[in-house]
Parts: C-alpha cells; sequence; structure tokens
C-alpha cells in the first residue's frame, strides 16, 4: 500500500512537471518537457567549457580558426535576428556564443548550453570549405536554440532523482548530477559515458540547422554534399564519432534533400 501511494506521488509530480514545463521548439513548434532554469545550465556549461579547454589544445591554423569562428557568429547573428523578429526574445537572452577549433584528429563537434561550440580540426576534411562548416555548425546552433540539452537532462533527473531541483540535485547528489549534464551535452564522451541525442532531436537539429545556415546565407544544399562525404568516409566501417550518434547517412541524405525546400525559403544570399 505504501509503496502503491509512493507511486501515486510520483506520477502525479511528473504530470504536473509535464504540463506546467511544456516549451515550444522555434520553428519546429514542437513541444518539449524542459522544466530546468536556463540560466543554471548555462552557468555550468561555461565552467565545463572552461575545463574542457584549459584541457585540450587549441588550434593554431588562424585560417582554420578563422573561418570557425567567422561561420559561428553569421549564424548565430542570423538566428537571433529572427527570433527577435518573432518576439522570442527569452531564447536569446543566455545566449554567450563562443567558437574554438581544438586541435585533435577527430570527426566530431558539440555544444554547449548559452552558445559554446568546439570544433575538432579532424571534421575539417570533411566539411572541406565554409559552407561545410556551416553544415556542421547549422546543426550545432540548433541544438542550442532547441535547448534539447535541457530537454534530455529534465528527463534524466525526472528518471534518476525523482524530479527534485536542479539546486537540491547540485548539493545533495553533486557527482550524478554533474555527469547527467555532461552526457546531456555530448561532453559524457570526455569523462568515459556516451548518452547521444535521440534520433528525434537529431532530425531537428538537422531541419532547423539548414534553416539557420540559410538565414546566413549558406547555401543548404551543401548539406546533402557534405553528408555524403561522411557516408564515404565511414567506408563500411565504424562511422566517424560525429555521425555514430545519428541515424543511417542513407536516411540522413534523403531527408536532407526532404529538408531542403523549406529550407531555402530562408535563403538569402549575402
Amino acid at each position: 500500500m505504501k509503496k502503491r501511494k509512493i507511486l501515486l506521488i510520483f506520477t502525479a509530480v511528473i504530470l504536473q512537471l509535464t504540463f506546467y514545463s511544456c516549451r515550444t521548439v522555434p520553428v519546429s513548434d514542437r513541444r518539449q518537457i524542459s522544466f530546468l532554469p536556463e540560466s543554471m545550465l548555462v552557468e555550468m556549461g561555461h565552467n565545463n567549457y572552461n575545463e574542457f579547454l584549459e584541457n585540450h589544445k587549441l588550434s593554431t591554423n588562424q585560417e582554420q580558426t578563422a573561418m570557425i569562428k567567422n561561420a559561428g557568429n553569421r549564424i548565430a547573428t542570423a538566428v537571433e535576428n529572427y527570433l527577435r523578429e518573432q518576439g522570442l526574445e527569452s531564447r536569446i537572452r543566455d545566449f554567450d556564443w563562443e567558437f574554438n577549433l581544438i586541435e585533435e584528429d577527430v570527426a566530431n563537434a558539440w555544444a554547449m548550453p548559452g552558445g559554446k561550440i568546439v570544433f575538432y580540426s579532424g571534421i575539417l576534411p570533411i566539411t572541406r570549405n565554409e559552407e561545410g562548416v556551416a553544415v556542421v555548425m547549422g546543426h550545432e546552433i540548433a541544438h542550442v536554440v532547441a535547448r534539447h540539452g535541457n530537454e534530455r537532462m529534465s528527463q534524466q533527473l525526472l528518471v534518476q532523482t525523482g524530479g527534485i531541483a536542479l539546486s537540491v540535485a547540485l548539493q545533495e547528489r553533486p557527482e550524478q548530477t554533474r555527469n547527467i549534464f555532461l552526457t546531456a551535452y555530448g561532453l559524457g564522451a570526455t569523462v568515459g559515458v556516451i548518452l547521444p541525442y535521440s534520433r528525434a532531436h537529431e532530425r531537428e537539429a538537422d531541419r532547423l540547422g539548414l534553416i539557420f545556415m540559410a538565414m546566413a546565407g549558406y547555401d543548404p544544399s551543401e548539406a546533402v554534399s557534405f553528408w555524403e562525404r561522411m557516408e564515404q568516409m565511414s567506408g563500411g566501417s565504424a562511422p566517424p564519432e560525429f555521425l555514430s550518434t545519428h541515424p543511417s547517412s542513407a536516411t540522413r541524405i534523403r531527408e536532407m534533400k526532404d529538408f531542403l525546400p523549406e529550407a531555402m525559403k530562408y535563403y538569402r544570399t549575402p
């Protein structure tokens, strides 16, 4: 009887959180559950991001670094302008964009809440040029704007801590909460734990990423070529890290082609 009562209370808490914490993702209009304060996640992100940079070597290639920063700033500016026009200033409030290139032969990139984005030099042979970089950058910026990490961390806290407040979780279960955070934002790989974004999140980031790069004046059709090169790189063996948590290349290329007509509506040459 006692267990049943606890279960009913827990279910009621989840239903309340679901009701009061629904948000809508810009552009896609998908409803999501994200009950954690974004400002708190941004602060945690800054701390972990700075710790990451202290332990990894920044690229000394000025041309490549400038390309990463230029693509990031162009897309971030275009997205912020769009969100303001749509009356979504609340999505902009916590943005503090920063783009860095790490000297490491890994085909990967990831983003922290608030807009701290890291590229690894190993992905540049696949991106080839700034438009290729914009494909990956748009995807990562989409994760930030859609608050996919907040959504996933909210889900994980519900499952692992029973939906207690983030501040309480940090105080009472700091290590567990930190690991949830790291995996929620893709940085868990650095501590030996990988919890990939769901395919729904990846698909949404693909779609929004095409739209965001188009807003910044990058041709979104480059995305198809980029993913064809990514598929070739895998060569039937284990896929590159950036591809490993995503749908198959063939599926992704097909979906990219489906997303293109919508993205082209936002395309304006600079």
